[in-house]
Parts: C-alpha cells; structure tokens; sequence
C-alpha cells in the first residue's frame, strides 16, 4: 500500500497553483496537477492533467489519474479561479457561464470525486482558495461574480467541515487579499497595495505558508483563513 501522502493542485500552471507544486514536492508528497493548459512533467511523482476543471470530465480524469497513478489522494487545493471586475449590470451571460463554471461547477465535481476517494482511505483535506472581497467589499473593485461564487465557496467550507468532521475529512479555505502573481501588471501593485492596512501586497508564499498550516492543522476544519493583509478586519 502506497503511504506517500497525494496533493491535487488545481490552477496548477503558474502563480499560486505553480508555488504549490513544487511545495508539496518538497514535502514529498506526490502532486497530481492540473490547468487548462499543464505541461507534462519531467518528475515522476508529478502527474500533469490538462483539461478545464469546468468540464465535469476532466475533474473525474484529474481524480482518477491520479488513484491510478499513486493510489489515494490526501489533499485537494481548489486554487483555479477566474475573476471578472466589471459594474453589475455590464455582466453578461458568457461571463456568468465563465466564473460559475469554474469556481463553483469546477469546485462541485472534483471535490466531489476527491472526498469519494478520501472516505474510502478514512481521511483527507479540502482546501479552496476565495477572496476577502467576500467579506469586505470594496467600492474601488466591483466584484459582484467573485462575491456570488466565493461566498458561495466560503459557505459550502463550512457546510462540508460539518457534514465530514466525524470522518476524518477536514475542508478550510484561505481567503486573499491581491497577491503579486501573473493575474495583475507590475505596474499596478502600488495602487494595490494601498487596498492593504499592511501597506503591501501578498506574496505567493503567504499563500503556500497559509495553505500548508491548515494541510497539518489537525483540529483546524470550517476555517477561512484571512491572508489579506488585514483587509478584512478594516481600514
């Protein structure tokens, strides 16, 4: 039986997802990664999915690639997401299908399929990763979708730590401030980091810090962690 512990990463290419690899790699953990476009990887212990976590084919190809590959799976990092800033009414119907489909359908059907696979191996870790604009909207960034289908996430964290906490299925999330990756053009993190009481933005590794204390946190389940440079509390 293998005992090598097994992260499913999401978002995988670059940015966070990337950071996340080969975090848990150091670990020595094996990743199974996915992204829409994810390269093949030269590290056997790394399996490459590519396909859109949207398609709900491709979240059941991600989960059972990866028990094919190495057995069990321990840990889900929900990191793909796409964010859209627009004024409410300008939405249209190709952006709701855009942001829904990956954020919550994305979400719905490879946790689904993970949390399956850890309730036949008596445990496991689901960890999303949301935006503290949930909590504290911001009138400089309108961000109704990200609202809609993080909060959505943010809730069904909850939900799903309660509804598993007897069966050894812990399910966090990390909810962000902006994080200096390839999302945003270098020349607008000073006016980002202004949205910060800190004074700065996020670093990737305050992601993975955060995303790995809440991996070996054992008594730690229903939490949304804040890693948002104090935005949420205030400014």
């Amino acid at each position: 039986m293998n005992m090598q512990k097994v992260a499913v990463v999401t978002g995988a290419s670059q940015g966070i997802g990337a950071a996340l690899v080969a975090a848990y790699r150091k670990l020595g953990h094996a990743v199974v990664a996915n992204s829409r476009s994810m390269p093949a990887s030269t590290d056997p212990m790394v399996l490459s999915v590519a396909g859109d976590i949207a398609d709900p084919g491709v979240a059941a190809r991600v989960i059972d690639e990866g028990l094919g590959a190495f057995g069990r799976i321990d840990t889900l990092v929900n990191n793909a997401g796409v964010f859209v800033a627009k004024p409410f009414t300008e939405y249209t119907a190709e952006d709701y299908d855009l942001v829904t489909g990956v954020n919550l359908r994305g979400f719905f059907e490879i946790t689904k399929r993970a949390v399956a696979a850890m309730l036949d191996r008596s445990g496991g870790h689901v960890v999303s990763i949301t935006t503290t604009l949930v909590d504290h909207a911001n009138s400089q960034v309108p961000a109704a979708m990200a609202a809609l289908t993080k909060g959505g996430l943010n809730a069904v964290t909850r939900s799903l730590a309660i509804e598993y906490a007897t069966r050894g299925i812990r399910v966090n999330a990390v909810a962000l401030g902006v994080i200096r990756t390839p999302m945003h053009a270098s020349d607008d993190y000073a006016a980002l980091a202004a949205l910060h009481p800190v004074g700065r933005v996020g670093e990737v590794d305050d992601v993975v810090d955060a995303v790995l204390y809440l991996d070996r946190a054992g008594f730690v389940t229903g939490e949304i962690l804040h890693v948002d440079g104090g935005q949420s509390a205030g400014h």
